[in-house]
This record gives C-alpha cells, sequence and structure tokens, in this order.
C-alpha cells in the first residue's frame, strides 16, 4: 500500500467540503499539501477523484463518491485502534468527531477543545460545525460521536445532556431607544422591525416566543449568519433576539450592540452534549463528557458572558 491514511484524510476533507480552500481551513493544512495528497492518491489508485472548476470548487466523480465513503471507513477502522489500545491499557487516546451548533462553534469551541486535548496529550478533535439539523443527521449517520448543541426538538433516538439554560434577549444597536431601557417586552417589539436568525429549528424557536405571546413578528431581513444578523443589527436595521451572550459587544464591522433583557418567563435554549442513544460511549467519549460538564454551566460558559456570573 503506497498511501497513507493522513492522505485519506485530506481526502475526505475535500471530498465533504468540495473545495480545497475550505478542505484547508477545516483540518488547517495548506492548500498544496491536500492538493499533492489527491493528486498522489490519483496515480496510486489510476482513477480520477475529483472534477476541478475553476475558482468554483470540486465536484466528485462518480468514483470519487464510492472512494469517498471506503476511505471514511478506513480511517475510522484505523482511529478504532486507539479506542481498543485506550480500553485495554486505561489511556485517553484517539481522534474524537465532535459536531457542535454553528451559532455557538466560535465562542465555545476553542476554548473548549484545546483545554480538552491540553489534559489528554493523546487526543485530537476533528471539528464539525453546523445548524440542529444537520448535526442531529450526521449523529444519525455517525458521521460524528457528539455534539455540543441546544435541547432544540430532540428525537427520542438521541440522549441529551443538559448543562447550561441561556435565556432569549433582545440584542439593538447603541442609537436604538430600547438601548436605555433596563428590559423590554414583547409589547414593545410590536410594529418593531425583527432581523430574523433563520436556521432550521432554531428560527421556529425564536418565532415561538412570539406566538406564545399571541403576537407576530414584522421580520425586516432574515439571514441563516449570525453575525450578518448582528452587523446589521448594529447599524440601526433593527433588533434581533439571541440566546448567546458574547464576550464582545462589537460586531464585525466595529459597531457596538447592546444586549437587553427580555421581561417576562421565555423557554430558554438549554446547551448541552447529544449522542445516539444506543452508542455505547468509549473511554474518550466519557472523557470529553466528564470535561464539558466541569466547564460549562449556568455559571461559567467557554467564550461567553455566562447567564449567572462571570467566568
Amino acid at each position: 500500500m503506497r498511501y497513507t491514511l493522513r492522505q485519506l484524510e485530506y481526502f475526505i476533507a475535500a471530498g465533504e467540503t468540495r473545495s480545497i480552500t475550505l478542505a484547508s481551513e477545516r483540518i488547517n493544512i495548506s492548500q498544496a499539501s491536500i492538493s499533492t495528497a489527491i493528486s498522489h492518491l490519483e496515480r496510486e489508485l489510476g482513477v480520477q477523484l475529483f472534477v476541478r472548476h475553476h475558482a468554483q470548487g470540486l465536484s466528485l466523480t462518480p468514483v470519487g463518491r464510492t472512494l469517498l465513503g471506503e476511505a471514511k471507513r478506513v480511517v475510522e477502522q484505523a482511529e478504532g485502534l486507539y479506542t481498543i489500545a485506550s480500553e485495554a491499557t486505561g489511556q485517553v487516546r484517539g481522534q474524537l468527531r465532535v459536531g457542535c451548533m454553528v451559532t455557538l462553534a466560535p465562542m465555545i469551541m476553542p476554548e473548549l477543545a484545546h483545554g480538552f486535548t491540553t489534559a489528554f496529550p493523546g487526543t485530537a478533535i476533528r471539528h464539525v460545525v453546523a445548524h440542529q439539523e444537520r448535526l442531529l443527521d450526521e449523529l444519525r449517520r455517525a458521521e460524528i460521536d457528539i455534539a455540543v448543541t441546544y435541547d432544540l426538538q430532540i428525537p427520542d433516538d438521541i440522549d441529551f445532556m443538559p448543562l447550561a439554560s441561556l435565556p432569549p434577549h433582545v440584542v439593538v444597536s447603541e442609537t436604538h431607544p430600547f438601548a436605555r431601557l433596563p428590559a423590554v417586552s414583547f409589547d414593545d417589539l410590536d410594529g418593531q422591525p425583527l432581523i430574523l436568525l433563520d436556521l432550521p429549528i432554531s428560527r421556529e424557536y425564536f418565532l415561538g416566543l412570539f406566538l406564545k405571546e399571541g403576537g407576530q413578528p414584522m421580520i425586516y431581513a432574515r439571514s441563516a449568519y449570525q453575525e450578518v444578523v448582528r452587523t446589521m443589527v448594529a447599524n440601526g436595521y433593527g433588533y434581533t433576539l439571541a440566546n448567546v451572550r458574547p464576550r464582545s459587544d462589537l460586531a464585525l464591522d466595529g459597531r457596538r450592540v447592546i444586549r437587553v433583557r427580555l421581561s417576562g418567563e421565555h423557554r430558554p435554549m438549554v446547551i448541552g452534549l447529544a449522542t445516539l442513544g444506543r452508542l455505547q460511549r468509549s473511554r474518550l467519549m466519557e472523557a470529553f463528557e466528564s470535561h464539558c460538564r466541569a466547564s460549562i454551566s449556568d455559571a461559567c460558559i467557554p467564550g461567553m458572558e455566562a447567564p449567572a456570573a462571570d467566568c
């Protein structure tokens, strides 16, 4: 065999992202290394894995799609050797595939993952960032081992371990009239333009808050990107509802946003760990769960201002 597991991992990253650039960002490897690995695999196997589109990424060929699935199985079997060795020796080693809700990942995952791999140097975390619907789907397909996400529409076949509760609040620009108020109600929001975070399941949560209060929001704009919503709010287009509590009050363009309490009792989003219910937990997964329980609570959330107290 004249190809390596690392070359297969590079091929998998490119095949899943359909882009050398995105694969490079995902696994923190240079684009040249990924291109070289793919070219080597194509020569070694005697097949074309991708069709290259100038400035438009990659498309898997039919044989490339077949080999992508086989490559995943080979890498997973190889990673399983670490699991077997860990169980036999009592060591925590191996790679863990951790999914994270896209709105949480920029704040929580860097500190959480670094703390874990520092405590267990023989481990590595592969990040998958996605919205709730996709995370649940990838858990079922065993594409990821565990997900750091919310308790939104968790089905019966998924186990969920709650860690911290995030109540909803209102976010406005620093020049908005609401910015000077200690709290606002849904009555105050009536007729105000809403910039809606438009992600599957998340949007149903936010719209459900209005429905419970017997109201209907005036949606001015929608975006699936949290930072687009935040920047539009900072520029005075309207308000948004959010649960995350970034430590920075700046949008990406440098303008400020203000977090205002939403009066009344409203269903919070609960951060927790989601796993496939029938999955047998390895020593590696148990160690990561313990690390998350110690790191995430109402009193302290990595990368965020916790609702109960500052970290």
